[in-house]
């Protein structure tokens, strides 16, 4: 009999994505579900968490299957500014606004890559704002202040 072998660095991912869904599954059910066209504050982290459950046993099974390179270093840089963005954009969303915040905070995001370009940055981050505001302000309706009283003119 063929002894199975696992890639050590997709089953740890695998198993951690699995023991994560099914903590905020578990955590949802305190929540009232309510129906699929009723539905309550629980139905939607339920439903995220099923997916993310499923995906980490895709990919626990792939790893006793597929044998991948082996893990690099850790990317400190990236680290550095991808998990700051969303802290910096909860802190100034009611200062500064909704424009300017995902603008910053895009641009803080986008030099996580040792290749992005101050100019491509700026373009990226300002369509992230302009698509951002045409979906949530224009499509969606949402109410908030695109500028905030901390750069109002």
């Amino acid at each position: 009999m063929k002894a199975i072998s696992f890639d050590a660095t997709n089953a740890l991912c695998g198993s951690i994505l699995t023991a994560v869904g099914l903590f905020f599954a578990w955590q949802s059910f305190g929540l009232e579900l309510g129906t699929a066209f009723r539905m309550g504050p629980g139905y939607f982290p339920l439903l995220l968490s099923v997916v993310l459950t499923l995906l980490g046993v895709i990919i626990l099974v792939q790893s006793a299957r597929v044998h991948g390179e082996p893990m690099g270093p850790i990317a400190i840089r990236g680290m550095l500014f991808i998990l700051p963005a969303p802290i910096f954009f909860g802190l100034t969303v009611r200062g500064l606004g909704f424009v300017p915040a995902v603008f910053f905070t895009a641009l803080i995001a986008c030099f996580a890559s040792h290749r992005m370009k101050p100019l491509w940055a700026v373009a990226v981050s300002l369509g992230l704002a302009i698509f951002s505001v045409a979906v949530f302000s224009y499509g969606l309706n949402l109410p908030f202040e695109r500028f905030g009283p901390w750069v109002r003119f």
